[in-house]
């Protein structure tokens, strides 16, 4: 279907447009060691092979003025204009009119939460709020912490020095040695603003007349909201509407010009009011463009259903996590949960499973609470205090909140941290204030009434501030969810042993497959509820790209083959500890090459993501706290298993790769076929073997892909990406707005077989059959089960093949785990 000028398109109908997106990394040449960069220009020298392959539409990562040699984009430090050196707003037009040349849409990134301050003199605003302090027009854009009561007497608390004493060690840097030409204040590599009038006599006395105050990183100081605990991101005040429009003053321009077709918000979960913003956006965006939330859905329970996106925020969907999970369990094979569970036990120290999940993400909730967000607790339990003390005419209640009262006594402070941190680690969700989770929170707060009698008092205090829906509630629900992001992505999910496929963002890895009915008919659902959700493999922050967890869920199907080759590798190459080794060697068996060893490419690249591991996971060793002994210990063990450990490894992995191929085919079809706006990671139309941030943002070497040697070898993941990412854009309507429809099966496997169609007005028109488990159920285990095609004419694509009736799926899926269908009659 031939793409013309969307404008004015309603939704569904720029998502003929949509039809699927391509997501691009951009890096400043000054990012890069050899200065090549990813600039705009180089995505516009793209797009005839995007095109080609099929895509709907282009997707760049954030493309606003970044912190200088940002290697991602996501630290902004000037949200008014396109970043000069990726080429500008003049080269953002320019793909813009490459893409619509070619039928393609444009879609950019944007990050309202926060702005990157690493470098004080990079952002403008930034420098002057510290300069000038509430008087600078750009001082209400932060969410400054400003009371009295914040420990750094009122003034803003930057966490730079590397310890107290430090302050000795400050200077005042004359105005002909600094690039604003007047004089700053610097603590080595770091400048700081300096008030007029106040430079004169010592350097700490300079830094005394301040309105920032510099202090040790470790003290629990803050005087910002940051971006859960980086520091180097300071966040905005997007409720405030002249924030806003100021912020998103360039994307308004790209709106005016339609210069995108969708928008992706980055963490709308971390600002004052999630659906206000959102609202905010669209009626800025207008009706006629996707608008898609980085909102990182909860799992649910074996007891509770999993989250929704609230429906008031007026967007189309999610990026994907949500979709990704569903599709990650479909390869998992259930039967490999008891021995996967024994052998979590004996290696990890737990069986890995939902109530072993649940326990430890609210025991590091509270410890991430208490420890990395202490700053961000006093600042929430002051807004309780202040809150809970104003009467129903808005005057002071005695005995709350003064000096004198409910507060001042260090027993209740201690009690109202703990009721806040205890609501904290029982909340199930990043957050619990949008209101289609109402009621989370009243029945939380009940809860911990009847089992904590003596938080009583404290919950009644924080009770009467929620209910006035104020500061406390927005800081709970900010607070929740750093606690959450933290607790769980970056340190439960370095952790948990059981199969570390499914330790990933917005994961499950408390539960241990799906049934297929079960996934027919969440997609079912997604296909009524959310047809414009956009759907994820990879993105620049999984934890492990798509072919690596397809391989690694393989385990699931011969877990004691799995078992045998562990103990093996033990015995011969003992890891300094089993939890960390037994972690770490699933993440290696599903990068080793099927062929041969790992290159130093890949040795360094293990090396590099052993090190963030384990001080992730923060069991052995962690950022701060940095075991050199252990960390030397982990890198010998990786050595020794790359020199040494091939004859081992390499059997195993050459047994395991086939079925790991063919779950990533299983997973790639079951993306591009189903409902929503699927998203292919820079690189995944063909193998990848990518890791945790930065690993997932290396270059992709377009060479051969753009000559066309990819796809003359018959790359087979490349063959069917390309077909369909190609059917998407010729059935736009079935692929995007069409229901999702199961077909019937029958027979002894067909438990173990994913069919569906994609139709319009009942009618079918696209669809998949594929067979699971093919580690262990070969192609002749199918024969005798049967798939039901509906009425009409069929083909197999790419070779054209014909079929229709019933079909027998042992001669269909015979050479392949996945075939693709096409109704020919019409």
């Amino acid at each position: 279907m031939a793409v013309e000028d969307p404008t004015g398109a309603t939704p569904l109908a720029r998502a003929a447009v949509l039809a699927s997106t391509y997501r691009l990394q951009l890096r400043t040449p000054a990012s890069d060691p050899d200065g090549r960069g990813f600039t705009l220009a180089d995505a516009e020298d793209l797009v005839p092979y995007l095109a080609d392959l099929g895509v709907g539409a282009v997707y760049l990562s954030p493309v606003l003025t970044a912190t200088p040699g940002s290697t991602h984009g996501y630290d902004v430090v000037d949200p008014t204009t396109v970043s000069a050196e990726l080429g500008g707003i003049d080269a953002l037009r320019s793909l813009r009119a490459a893409c619509r040349s070619h039928g393609l849409g444009l879609v950019v990134d944007i990050v309202p939460n926060h702005l990157g301050v690493d470098e004080p003199a990079a952002n403008p605003w930034w420098w002057d709020a510290l300069k000038r302090g509430s008087d600078s027009p750009q001082f209400p854009f932060f969410d400054f912490d400003t009371e009295d009561a914040n420990g750094a007497g009122g003034k803003i608390a930057i966490p730079v020095l590397g310890s107290p004493d430090d302050v000795a060690d400050l200077v005042v840097v004359a105005p002909t040695d600094t690039d604003s030409g007047e004089a700053e204040l610097g603590f080595y590599d770091h400048r700081f603003p300096i008030t007029p009038g106040t430079a004169d006599g010592t350097a700490q006395e300079v830094h005394d007349r301040q309105h920032y105050r510099l202090v040790h990183w470790r003290e629990p100081l803050l005087g910002y909201r940051r971006f859960f605990t980086v520091t180097g991101l300071a966040g905005l005040r997007q409720e405030d509407p002249a924030v806003f429009d100021a912020t998103h003053a360039e994307v308004r321009r790209w709106c005016e010009e339609d210069l995108v077709d969708a928008i992706r918000v980055d963490h709308p979960d971390g600002l004052a009011d999630p659906v206000g913003y959102a609202r905010r956006l669209r009626e800025l965006a207008g009706d006629d463009r996707v608008l898609l939330v980085e909102k990182i859905l909860a799992p649910g329970t074996d007891s509770t259903p999993p989250e929704v996106l609230d429906p008031t925020m007026g967007v189309d969907g999610t990026t994907g996590y949500d979709a990704l999970r569903l599709i990650d369990h479909l390869l998992v094979d259930p039967r490999g949960e008891g021995p996967l569970s024994e052998l979590a036990r004996r290696y990890s120290g737990g069986p890995g499973d939902e109530d072993q999940v649940h326990a430890q993400s609210a025991e590091l909730k509270r410890q991430i609470v208490e420890e990395d967000l202490a700053p961000e607790l006093a600042r929430l339990a002051r807004a309780v205090r202040r809150e809970a003390a104003v009467g129903p005419d808005g005057s002071g209640v005695d005995g709350y909140g003064s000096d004198d009262g409910y507060g001042s006594d260090d027993d209740e402070d201690a009690l109202l941290r703990e009721a806040l941190i205890s609501v904290v680690a029982r909340t199930p969700f990043y957050r619990a204030d949008y209101p289609v989770l109402r009621g989370t929170l009243p029945m939380i707060l009940g809860e911990l009434r009847r089992q904590r009698a003596e938080l009583a008092p404290a919950l009644g205090l924080v009770a009467g501030a929620l209910a006035r829906g104020g500061e406390a509630s927005t800081r709970l629900a900010q607070v929740t969810g750093a606690a959450t992001a933290k607790a769980e992505e970056d340190r439960l999910f370095y952790r948990l042993g059981r199969l570390v496929s499914l330790n990933e963002v917005g994961g499950s890895p408390g539960r241990m497959g799906l049934p297929v009915e079960a996934f027919h008919l969440t997609m079912a659902e997604r296909a009524r509820d959310t047809p414009l959700a956009m759907t994820a493999l990879s993105t620049h922050d999984t934890k492990r790209g798509e072919d690596v967890r397809a391989r690694i869920s393989v385990l699931s199907q011969l877990p004691d083959e799995w078992a045998d080759f562990v103990s093996r590798v033990f015995d011969r190459f003992p890891p300094p500890a089993e939890d960390a080794g037994y972690f770490l060697l699933q993440v290696i068996v599903g990068v080793w090459p099927e062929r041969g060893g790992p290159t130093d490419e890949l040795r360094s690249r293990l090396h590099d993501y052993a090190d963030k591991a384990m001080r992730e996971a923060a069991v052995h060793t962690t950022w701060t706290d940095q075991d050199a002994d252990f960390e030397s210990g982990v890198h010998r063990w990786i050595d020794a298993l790359i020199d040494s450990g091939g004859g081992v490894l390499g059997p195993f992995v050459e047994r395991i790769a086939p079925a790991g191929r063919d779950n990533s085919l299983i997973a790639k079809a079951a993306q591009l076929l189903g409902p929503g706006i699927p998203d292919v990671y820079q690189g995944t139309e063909v193998w990848e073997d990518s890791l945790v941030d930065p690993d997932n943002r290396r270059f992709v070497d377009y060479g051969p892909l753009r000559s066309g040697a990819v796809a003359r070898a018959g790359h087979p993941k490349f063959v069917l990406v390309r077909e369909l990412l190609r059917l998407r854009r010729a059935y736009p309507e079935a692929l995007t707005g069409g229901a999702y429809v199961p077909l019937p099966v029958q027979g002894p496997a067909a438990s173990d077989v994913v069919a569906f169609t994609r139709a319009v007005d009942d009618r079918p028109a696209v669809g998949m059959i594929a067979r699971r488990r093919t580690a262990v159920l070969p192609a002749a285990e199918f024969t005798g089960t049967e798939v039901l095609l509906p009425e009409g004419s069929w083909s197999v694509r790419p070779d054209g093949s014909p079929i229709s009736g019933r079909v027998d799926l042992g001669e269909l899926l015979s050479d392949t785990a996945v075939v693709v269908i096409v109704r020919e009659d019409g």
